[in-house]
């Protein structure tokens, strides 16, 4: 055994080795070729294990040693490099008979050693990765953190739009970034929150503090959490989260209350005339999206080249929907031909917010008493054109662009049941006549 020391500062740990043990003034040291260590830190315990894989034994009967570091219970396991023969090996003293495998075998275990000891002393967490990295003389990763993962998904957004993406998408994003942001420097006092740290609580209060704090609607919130879950979903997936912290969670979804015209009031729109040239465009405008589902940026991008014959030989509107970038074929019933007629093809322009502005107008002069907005036209033309004239919720669905079924039932599933308690309601009057 050769006699070489290596001096091992204690830390103001309590430090006990499995194997050889001495001390120098007091302070413990390693006798080399003792290639097993036991590190006791509080709670904590460091080993170091050699084994043999005999399964990759070579035609010289050689087979390669590995290494296992076990910290906090987690293991890592590596090739040494050095290859030895099994009859030689002595698995519980942890040494050879070869004198120089032993000393490279101790050089292994020393190297580690000051690895963690090194990291003890310059990083407040560590994991047994961050041993073996220290020790192979890499770069220790660094633990991530929410607002980092949810910046980076972001970016990614950004340098997609317009392929998968649009810039709504982008705006929602970075807003629920920065509520969260808010939230931890406020919750937290902190710039940035590490994924370890995360737990129910966490999100509980999140939830809370955007209710409390920033007085946002249960919708608003609902949405809020969605996102954040989005980045959670992204951590676990790339290995910064070990398991989801939403397991036991639910934030109330809403109900939506859906606003279209019914028929009649669909009709007296239409039949209205009004004085005033602005209102009388909106109006129009309004009526051609309740036959089309069109929405605001797809009515204001509508061109002439948009219009073409279809393969039935009728008039179609394609185009491509700016939210989810997927093409939408309309066929033109009558009243949004006729509309297009009256306009030359392309529609007046005007802005989202004057157009809701005017719809305000609108309605109090024609005595429906709905809070409409653009989007209620769209909503018109799946309930009071598509469903409630019997169209098929798949064929619904395709007409307004949704990029799923699931979106179309989830938004309109209630106004089928309705359709069909009518129905059943008639045909219960009918077999009673009988």
């Amino acid at each position: 055994m050769p006699s070489i020391f290596t001096f091992i500062p204690s830390l103001h740990q309590n430090f006990t080795f499995k194997g050889k043990l001495g001390l120098l003034l007091g302070v413990p040291f390693l006798i080399l070729g003792v290639p097993f260590l036991k590190i006791n830190n509080m709670n904590e315990k460091t080993t170091i294990l050699f084994y043999l894989f005999k399964v990759k034994l070579n035609k010289k009967g050689m087979c390669p040693l590995r290494c296992r570091i076990t910290y906090k219970k987690k293991r890592k396991e590596f090739s040494t490099g050095l290859f030895i023969n099994p009859d030689s090996w002595k698995s519980k003293e942890q040494t050879s008979d070869n004198s120089t495998l032993n000393t490279q075998i101790s050089l292994i275990m020393q190297e580690i050693n000051q690895a963690f000891l090194f990291l003890k002393v310059n990083k407040e967490q560590l994991d047994v990765e961050d041993i073996y990295l220290q020790y192979k003389g890499k770069n220790i990763k660094e633990e991530e953190t929410v607002l980092e993962v949810f910046k980076a998904h972001n970016n990614r957004i950004n340098k997609l739009i317009g392929k998968e993406y649009v810039l709504a998408t982008l705006w929602k994003f970075n807003q629920a970034m920065a509520l969260l942001k808010e939230f931890i420097k406020h919750h937290y006092k902190k710039n940035d929150y590490l994924f370890k740290d995360l737990d129910i609580k966490f999100i509980k209060d999140y939830e809370f503090y955007l209710r409390s704090e920033r007085n946002l609607a249960q919708s608003s919130i609902y949405k809020m959490i969605q996102r954040f879950r989005k980045i959670i979903k992204i951590a676990i997936s790339e290995g910064h989260l070990d398991k989801d912290p939403f397991i036991m969670y639910k934030c109330k979804n809403p109900k939506i209350t859906i606003v279209y015209l019914t028929v009649e009031e669909l009709k007296v729109l239409e039949e209205h005339q009004f004085n005033q040239a602005k209102l009388e465009q909106v109006k129009d405008m309004f009526v051609f999206c309740c036959y089309t589902g069109l929405a605001y940026q797809e009515m204001a991008s509508l061109k002439k080249h948009h219009i073409i014959k279809g393969f039935d030989g009728n008039l179609w509107i394609e185009i491509i929907r700016t939210k989810t970038t997927k093409k939408i074929s309309i066929p033109l019933l009558p009243v949004p031909l006729e509309l297009l007629n009256k306009y030359t093809s392309e529609l007046p322009t005007i802005s989202n917010q004057k157009f809701n502005s005017y719809l305000k107008e609108i309605t109090a002069l024609v005595g429906i008493d709905k809070k409409l907005t653009h989007h209620t036209a769209r909503k018109t033309f799946a309930t009071t054109v598509l469903l409630y004239n019997d169209v098929p919720m798949e064929i619904v669905s395709e007409l307004l662009g949704h990029s799923s079924i699931t979106i179309t039932e989830s938004h309109y599933g209630k106004i089928v049941q309705k359709k069909v308690s009518e129905q059943m309601i008639q045909l219960k009057n009918k077999l009673s006549k009988k």
